[in-house]
């Protein structure tokens, strides 16, 4: 089947018992035995398994031509999940990008695996870097974001994975901005592709879900699927639902998103009151060549800085009409937000720069709304 086929018939079928042809909630926590004490239906209980959760599963896993998937009730909790799976014969050093999720950047400085683990932050799109990181000291786990948040910077995945497997280490893509749709990160050699769910592909704000998707089986793999049953931190059958819902029109509204992207970030290139965009579609991106070969479109996600600093940028966020003034991304609405604000004194943000999430609104209603804010920066 092709992409656009499997968001819609992957991992589901017309229902056997009702033949209704969007799957039914199932919100039952436990299911019965057979008389000879099997599982005739393979599911047992909620926490463990879950048929709408399972649907989702095997429709992410087909979407990132992978081998298994494994759902959480957040990205993060999938983020925290595959870092904690790193199997014991492992070195429990990670690798991971100066440009990188607030929420992640927080996971390591609030929780224990922040101890647990040896940290250490690079500048991945210098491959240099990460080949002497590698080297320096044994490393199990080399954590990839691309584009990533809020700098959109560009990492060459293939070059990196090639460098890890070297070395021995595990890779990990957060592929949450690309999606499946642009970007296949494991058809380039990394072993997951992690996903906040509850972003794009959910598509509408309205759900949380993480997902990890393996490329091949590994006692990483056979420890994910444990912390899922073990830990708890499962998604709810009707956020399975909602994201199966969301997933069907991933491919359409990715179109959008990219094409709208495009289009602001050349509208705002060109604006006077602009110092600079960030944006990998940008011939004049410095990441432009590596994400024109490994994705197949530059996304709906891109940040620019305001001539000036934090007060012009807020205020040019405070006097839009149509854009919203809110955090997360990939759903429906345009979003803008004010990155060091939100993150404080340990921001990589510049003070003047503002994050977009490109909407489905036309793209005309949006540089109108963009144009009148920032001509009123004094």
């Amino acid at each position: 089947m092709r992409f656009e086929t499997k968001t819609i018939h992957a991992g589901r079928s017309v229902d056997n018992t009702t033949s209704a042809v969007t799957m039914p909630i199932h919100l039952s926590t436990t299911f019965e035995r057979a008389e000879d004490g099997s599982y005739p239906n393979e599911f047992v209980y909620s926490r463990e398994n879950n048929p709408n959760r399972r649907a989702l599963e095997e429709c992410l896993t087909s979407l990132e031509d992978g081998y298994d998937c494994v759902s959480f009730a957040s990205g993060m909790a999938a983020i925290s999940s595959v870092i904690e799976a790193l199997p014991a014969n492992k070195p429990r050093r990670v690798i991971m990008p100066n440009d990188m999720y607030y929420g992640i950047r927080s996971l390591l400085s609030d929780t224990d695996i922040g101890t647990n683990f040896d940290i250490d932050v690079i500048d991945m799109t210098d491959l240099n870097q990460v080949e002497e990181a590698v080297k320096r000291v044994p490393t199990g786990l080399v954590w990839i974001e691309t584009p990533s948040n809020p700098l959109v910077k560009v990492t060459d995945i293939e070059a990196i994975a090639k460098i890890a497997q070297q070395a021995g280490a595990y890779t990990v893509v957060d592929n949450t901005w690309a999606t499946p749709v642009l970007q296949r990160p494991l058809s380039l050699g990394v072993d997951f592709s992690v996903h906040a769910a509850t972003k794009y592909i959910g598509g509408h704000s309205d759900l949380m879900i993480g997902a990890a998707v393996a490329r091949t089986d590994s006692p990483m793999l056979t420890n994910l699927r444990a912390w899922q049953h073990s830990k708890g931190a499962v998604p709810s059958p009707f956020d399975c639902w909602l994201a199966l819902r969301g997933v069907q029109s991933l491919a359409p509204r990715m179109t959008t998103h990219c094409s709208n992207a495009s289009a602001i970030a050349d509208f705002l290139s060109r604006h006077p009151n602009v110092e600079a965009v960030h944006y990998p579609g940008l011939a004049s991106h410095p990441g432009h060549p590596i994400a024109a070969r490994q994705m197949s479109s530059f996304g709906g996600m891109l940040s620019f800085q305001v001539k000036g600093g934090q007060r012009e940028a807020m205020a040019v966020a405070a006097n839009l009409r149509l854009l919203i003034r809110a955090t997360s991304l990939g759903g429906t609405h345009s979003l803008i937000e004010h990155r060091a604000s939100v993150e404080g004194s340990t921001t990589t943000a510049p003070p003047n720069l503002l994050r977009l999430s490109i909407g489905l609104e036309h793209v005309d209603d949006l540089k109108e709304d963009l144009a009148q804010a920032l001509d009123q920066v004094t």
